[in-house]
């Protein structure tokens, strides 16, 4: 999810037998076919309910004229829909590469000498460019269909990196020229995951969106959550993660980078986590774990992801990824 993956935010008049439900959500395409997708599953478990949906611009939106790390805002894109976090089933999360017509069949390893790839992303940028220095990156703004049209239509740009799940979503998969594997480019936290917003203590909402939940996603996504949150990273550094869950382990590799990509840290580490079986019942008075709420997984497999990001992030604090983060905020602010 990243950031700029959540799909809605969902609020209920008052009672749970009322048979309107009011969804809001981006006005973006990308926004609007994930938001379809959730309340089409809702509707199907809820024949009786009606689902009305409301778009409504962000604050990222409605700033396209500024780098993201610039804004100096958090929730850019989910600020005026925002409050408790549910995560659903995970699409490849990895980036990947969208070529200028002219560039159909290379690499971005092949791309010639200076080329210019766009990407609103510090993280995308910092890990390319220590792989790749042969290139230049530049930032590019907008949603899905305006990066598209400038990089067809404008000859400034060569290839852009943008999320693979927004291009499976919005039906491009053809547009995709490669896929950046976690060895070539990590992926930004909860990125291919989508949530669904609730008002924290509407627990009639809570209770219908809850039968969403992937287990094994929402664990990946706590423990990258909470790695980020302990790192107080943003969109103002390049904090990436990877996380994989395979034989009841769990485990989280997480990277930090210098602006420019010449100077970087990451570590992996592992924990044993049993995955529940989907919809298994947890304590009913389970609090939020960085902002995600999971009454049907249990306590115990939430707070074990949650230690998992925590201590990775004091591992690469303790080697000393504070001061590649600090210099990082400071360069991008002085810029």
């Amino acid at each position: 999810m990243s950031s700029n993956d959540n799909a809605a935010a969902a609020a209920e008049e008052n009672s749970p037998k009322m048979r309107v439900i009011r969804v809001g959500t981006r006005k973006s395409q990308l926004a609007r076919i994930q938001t379809d997708s959730v309340v089409a599953t809702l509707k199907a478990l809820y024949p009786g309910l009606q689902f009305d949906i409301i778009a409504m611009s962000t604050t990222g939106d409605k700033i396209l004229d500024t780098a993201l790390s610039k804004i100096g805002e958090k929730s850019l894109f989910t600020k005026e829909l925002e409050h408790a976090l549910e995560k659903n089933e995970r699409e490849n999360p990895c980036d990947a590469v969208v070529f200028h017509p002219r560039f159909v069949g290379k690499t971005l390893e092949t791309l010639p000498e200076k080329s210019v790839v766009g990407t609103s992303s510090l993280r995308r940028a910092a890990q390319l460019q220590r792989k790749f220095p042969h290139l230049e990156f530049k930032s590019i703004r907008g949603n899905l269909n305006t990066r598209l049209r400038k990089l067809d239509e404008q000859q400034e740009f060569s290839a852009i990196i943008l999320a693979a799940a927004g291009l499976q979503r919005m039906g491009w998969q053809n547009r995709v020229g490669q896929i950046l594997h976690p060895e070539e480019c990590m992926y930004a936290v909860g990125q291919g995951a989508l949530g669904v917003e609730v008002r924290a203590k509407d627990q009639d909402m809570l209770d219908l969106v809850g039968i969403l939940h992937d287990p094994e996603t929402l664990l990946c996504c706590i423990a990258e959550r909470a790695f980020l949150r302990h790192l107080e990273g943003g969109c103002s550094v390049p904090v990436a993660v990877h996380t994989a869950m395979k034989d009841g382990q769990l485990y989280l590799t997480g990277g930090v980078w210098s602006l420019d990509g010449s100077d970087s840290m990451q570590e992996t580490m592992q924990a044993t986590i049993a995955v529940p079986a989907q919809h298994e019942d947890g304590p009913e008075d389970d609090p939020q774990l960085v902002g995600i709420t999971a009454q049907n997984i249990p306590r115990v497999a939430q707070l074990a992801a949650e230690n998992l990001g925590i201590s990775l992030a004091n591992l690469l604090l303790n080697k000393g990824a504070k001061n590649i983060l600090d210099v990082a905020r400071q360069l991008n602010d002085a810029h």
